[in-house]
């Protein structure tokens, strides 16, 4: 794999750091590096946490100022990126693109696989694992929530790019 940048989630919990497979998904990777980059992440937060399977953030309906919680998990970047769906398995500590039924949908909700998800299997674009911090996405997973699995109190993120070499 052609070395690549890593991003690493900062939330309130600790750090989750993603190491990318630009030779499976590049496209994926390109568009969250580039949404990392320009800082559209930050101030987002999780949205959905089911124990056992998955946290989901990326939302830009998650900042602060964005309203009511019914919003979150329905925004998006103002475009979709086409799918690359790949033979990456979604095992504990995968990262992969949210979308709604179109497999094109994906813009810029992702999620953290915490329990073996294999089911979601060529189906969704896995574009990366989490290399530090398994932890903390079981602190987030295990986060009180409410009927709609959202975290009753916000897991805000800020995610920072670590370029390649750096």
């Amino acid at each position: 794999m052609a070395e690549t940048a890593r991003a690493v989630i900062e939330t309130k919990l600790g750090e989750i750091e993603i190491e990318f497979l630009s030779d499976k998904a590049p496209g994926h990777v390109k568009n969250f590096l580039d949404l990392a980059r320009k800082g559209f992440y930050d101030g987002t937060t999780f949205h959905r946490v089911i124990p056992g399977f998955m946290i989901q953030g990326g939302c830009p309906n998650t900042k602060e100022a964005r309203g009511a919680k019914t919003n979150h998990g329905t925004g998006g970047p103002g475009y979709m990126i086409k799918a690359e769906f790949n033979d990456t398995s979604h095992k504990r500590g995968v990262v992969s693109m949210a979308r709604s039924q179109d497999p094109n949908s994906a813009g810029s909700q992702f999620f953290v696989c915490v329990g073996d998800s294999t089911f979601l299997d060529r189906q969704y674009s896995a574009f990366g694992r989490v290399v530090r911090g398994m932890e903390v996405a079981d602190a987030i997973v295990n986060a009180p929530r409410d009927p709609r699995d959202n975290p009753t109190d916000r897991i805000d993120m800020k995610v920072r790019v670590i370029e390649a070499g750096a």
